[in-house]
């Protein structure tokens, strides 16, 4: 199902802060099968290079995103919509924001692990220009299940983007 501009449901991202984190534990465990926990949040956003963003739909927290900066890319680390607000373009706004911070110079690109049997990730991902580039194998410590390295590339985007021709 594409949704179109004018159906999107509009979001404010934001930096993440303490307070977030009842709202964004919520999500998190009704998303996951093997949920990260206060903990591992906490000792994530602790290190320098983590970043965690926030979507907000009426002052509630309905999505969150963590991710790590590196020298040439950004690594998501954690992503999740509340169940309720699904398919509602939330998702693709936050990543559109992520895919803004982008540039050809520094870091061009934005990496990701999705398991194995997350389909619905997969699909997301995959309609937005993100691209299985690898398998890692036994990739999750909570189980032996595999993962997809998934890859956007600026350059790759801006090669399929339509040009405008002259006229």
């Amino acid at each position: 199902m594409v949704i179109s501009e004018q159906e999107q449901l509009h979001i404010h991202v934001r930096w993440m802060i303490r307070r977030d984190m009842n709202e964004v534990l919520g999500i998190e465990q009704a998303a996951f099968e093997y949920p990260w926990s206060d903990d591992d949040f906490t000792r994530c956003l602790r290190q320098r290079n983590c970043i965690g963003m926030v979507g907000e739909v009426a002052d509630s927290v309905v999505a969150f995103m963590i991710y790590e900066l590196h020298r040439t890319r950004l690594h998501v680390l954690n992503f999740a919509v509340r169940r309720s607000h699904r398919r509602l373009g939330i998702g693709t706004q936050m990543l559109d924001k992520l895919a803004a911070k982008l540039s050809p110079e520094r870091r061009n690109r934005i990496v990701l692990e999705v398991r194995e049997r997350n389909l619905p990730a997969q699909i997301f991902f995959r309609s937005l220009g993100y691209r299985a580039t690898s398998v890692l194998k036994d990739f999750y410590q909570d189980t032996t299940e595999d993962a997809y390295l998934m890859q956007y590339s600026l350059q790759a985007a801006e090669e399929m983007a339509p040009r405008r021709l002259a006229g």
